[in-house]
């Protein structure tokens, strides 16, 4: 830990590997999507099966960071929002393992931004139940975040309500999940 810097907190392995299943189970629902939608590009499976593999005991490494990276190149050279959406949100839960362990608003929301991106693919499909939507992801995201994973957000500042839809989502999903379960 470093002593300069008094917003550094502990975060092992153990807690990263429970983030990372957390954020892979809704990866996965992000990813059925995006096949969907893309079923001959591999980018954001391979980002996906590179989370697995930490959250089964592997290393963080090189692999895991370039997958990232690919499936959030793939998201941006998509031109169907669905799929961009859905890749961006399995690019980011693989990002997971390398959240810092620094109470900063921006850490948060490598939490919370796979779930936001998720919601945002699946509005896009949901003509006019676009808050049915965000209303049942974020049920399921609360719904299967483990106690470690809501004792680990709240490490991290609570969210500020902010504008635009990604700042509204991550809002309401933090304070969904800092409340007891």
């Amino acid at each position: 830990m470093n002593d300069h810097d008094p917003r550094e907190f502990a975060l092992g392995d153990d807690e990263r590997r429970e983030l990372g299943r957390w954020a892979a189970e809704g990866a996965a629902r992000a990813l059925a999507l995006f096949e969907s939608r893309a079923p001959d590009e591999a980018r954001p499976r391979k980002a996906f099966e590179e989370l697995r593999a930490y959250n089964a005991g592997g290393p963080r490494t090189a692999r895991l960071r370039s997958a990232i990276w690919a499936a959030l190149s793939c998201a941006k050279e998509s031109e169907d929002p669905v799929a961009e959406a859905a890749a961006r949100s399995i690019g980011v839960a693989a990002g997971t393992p390398f959240v810092h362990a620094l109470a900063t608003p921006h850490q948060s929301k490598h939490l919370l931004a796979p779930t936001a991106y998720r919601i945002r693919a699946r509005s896009l499909l949901a003509t006019g139940e676009t808050d049915a939507v965000a209303d049942e992801e974020i049920h399921w995201a609360t719904a299967h975040a483990s106690p470690t994973v809501r004792e680990v957000l709240r490490r991290f500042p609570a969210r500020a309500e902010g504008r635009g839809w990604m700042s509204a989502l991550m809002y309401r999903l933090d304070v969904e999940l800092r409340r007891a379960p």
